[in-house]
């Protein structure tokens, strides 16, 4: 596997593979890599002859109260999980790569911004100003960098993957992005980096994220048809756990990520969740098609 720290010579390998006639897949992450991560990587392998994962973390995507600083970084340790699998590149770029402007005085940067308007208003972006703006940044500076056929990720970061559908279709890139399920644990806490900071009594807690989403799931699958009997479904499993403060429970369009009004049969909706484990934020969620009658 090789590593690659420069957006020329990530440029440059991409180009030659292309030339090459192999398809080319790209896995965008922020390190920390964790089985959520690695079934992303082995879907890629599937879907490309040449792999590239990057890991960078985003400072763009943090706000000013989140764990940029403190948010877990051991590139060898992912350097070795992804050799393992037979990726063929680590794209690995340091903030002033990425930015180039950020420490230029006279131009202090970013300049050049995308954005996904609406779709970054509800759910997670009613509470983290700028994020979304962050990730489809990023990722659009990653697909330049990497030049990728396919863009892979993950459904647990449900907002974030409709958004990013929307950006690659409205901007006309020529990029397929395929979308992988959730990864979970045995007790079905969503695979996530941030579980670590958890304490073993709010681990134990953090199962009413996956409990609420699937009560969420059952009812709709079973009938319902009123959005807040969901709504409620999800918020009776969350108040199981006495240090949950719960951010959000809601169900919402799947495309749009409007509130959805009514449950429509045969359209497809999404129920998430948001909340905090002291310091910790977890989400979760699922995507449902409203049975027909």
């Amino acid at each position: 596997m090789e590593l690659i720290r420069t957006v020329d010579a990530m440029q440059s390998h991409a180009d030659m593979v292309r030339d090459d006639g192999q398809a080319l897949a790209l896995v965008p992450t922020l390190g920390a890599l964790h089985d959520g991560h690695l079934a992303l990587v082995r879907t890629a392998l599937e879907e490309a002859d040449h792999v590239t994962v990057s890991v960078f973390v985003n400072p763009t995507q943090f706000g000013p109260d989140e764990d940029y600083d403190d948010y877990p970084r051991d590139l060898e340790h992912d350097r070795d999980k992804l050799e393992a699998l037979g990726v063929d590149v680590l794209f690995a770029p340091s903030v002033e790569e990425m930015y180039p402007f950020v420490h230029n005085e006279a131009l202090p940067g970013p300049l050049a911004w995308v954005s996904v308007e609406h779709l970054d208003e509800p759910l997670c972006g009613a509470y983290r100003d700028g994020h979304f703006r962050g990730v489809t940044t990023v990722v659009t500076k990653l697909f330049n960098a990497c030049k990728p056929d396919i863009g892979v990720f993950g459904k647990k970061d449900a907002q974030q993957y409709v958004i990013l559908q929307r950006m690659v279709e409205d901007l006309l890139f020529d990029i397929d992005i395929v979308g992988v399920e959730t990864v979970r644990e045995s007790d079905g806490l969503a695979a996530s980096s941030r579980n670590e900071y958890l304490t073993p009594d709010e681990r134990e807690q953090a199962t009413v994220l996956y409990e609420a989403v699937t009560a969420a799931e059952e009812a709709i699958r079973g009938g319902e048809q009123a959005v807040q009997a969901v709504v409620r479904a999800m918020e009776n499993e969350l108040a199981a756990a006495p240090d949950a403060n719960v951010q959000y429970a809601e169900v919402v369009d799947a495309h749009t990520l409007q509130p959805a009004e009514h449950l429509t049969p045969g359209h497809e909706v999404l129920a998430a969740v948001a909340v905090y484990f002291g310091d910790t934020r977890l989400i979760d969620n699922t995507f449902v098609q409203v049975p027909r009658s």
